[in-house]
């Protein structure tokens, strides 16, 4: 079994653990097992997308040890992301940049400092979609958004982590189905083209998962709720964490934590934790 599906026992007390995971409401996770499964992971910092919450809720939910900073989405019952913290963080910032994504909640970023260096952590949503939809659109439109993004945050930041429900398998080995899905949003040859130039070394990021599990399929984090697809593996890989070159190098383990039956799921996501060797050693 490889580093990216088994679970990590115990975390090095150098290492920061960043978790990411799509809960499809927060109010129903909880209902099905989140804060058991929270309760165990030993996370620092924990990023959540498709909350679909008031604030209030939030904070009531996940408890006072955490520092909270959540985009809630204008339209009730929609999106919503959030960076909860075991730090606090230095400055946030509560959307991509652009007046038209101002209320999606669909993107957060909290800076901390780690030992005298900055690392930007952001909770991303990117759209679902529907091909040759007004939906559509507005996914292209953010991915060129997030595009103009990661290029800023790695040119001004000592380490930049963009993770979160991205909505777009990236190559043939992240969905299980991928022969019936080229023509679907989530594989379309444009949204995957985005991804291409995240990694490419004009833009110079790294998909931390994807590094660390090797080329192999999967190992997925989405599976529908309906027919067999959890119980058959029938997956997408759309949740990511993409880092800046050198803190891509410091990602020591990748660990998909999805549940051992559908019935124990607490989202139709599962976690993605990764650990990063980047806190200095304690006297």
């Amino acid at each position: 079994m490889s580093s990216a599906q088994t679970l990590i026992s115990s975390k090095h007390p150098e290492a920061l653990r960043i978790a990411t995971v799509n809960v499809n409401g927060i109010r129903a996770a909880y209902r099905r097992g989140m804060q058991e499964w929270l309760e165990d992971r030993d996370i620092d910092i924990l990023c959540l997308q498709e909350v679909r919450a008031p604030d209030k809720v939030v904070r009531e939910l996940l408890g006072d040890s955490w520092h909270i900073l959540h985009s809630e989405a204008a339209a009730k019952g929609r999106a919503g992301v959030a960076v909860a913290s075991r730090l606090e963080p230095t400055e946030t910032r509560e959307h991509i940049g652009d007046e038209y994504f101002a209320s999606a909640g669909r993107w957060v970023e909290a800076d901390f400092d780690l030992d005298g260096t900055t690392l930007s952590v952001v909770s991303a949503y990117v759209h679902s979609g529907e091909a040759d939809s007004p939906q559509q659109q507005d996914k292209y439109r953010f991915l060129d958004l997030m595009s103009a993004r990661l290029t800023e945050l790695r040119g001004t930041r000592d380490h930049a982590l963009v993770v979160g429900d991205l909505n777009v398998g990236h190559t043939t080995r992240d969905i299980r189905n991928w022969k019936g899905n080229l023509k679907k949003a989530g594989f379309l040859p444009e949204e995957r083209a985005y991804f291409d130039h995240f990694f490419s070394d004009a833009v110079g990021w790294v998909d931390v998962h994807r590094d660390l599990a090797g080329d192999v399929d999967g190992p997925y984090t989405w599976w529908s709720w309906r027919g067999k697809a959890f119980d058959n593996d029938a997956g997408w890989r759309i949740d990511y964490h993409l880092a800046t070159p050198e803190l891509a190098t410091a990602a020591t383990t990748a660990v998909v934590d999805r549940a051992h039956s559908w019935e124990a799921r607490f989202s139709d996501h599962a976690p993605l934790v990764v650990d990063y060797k980047l806190l200095q050693p304690q006297d």
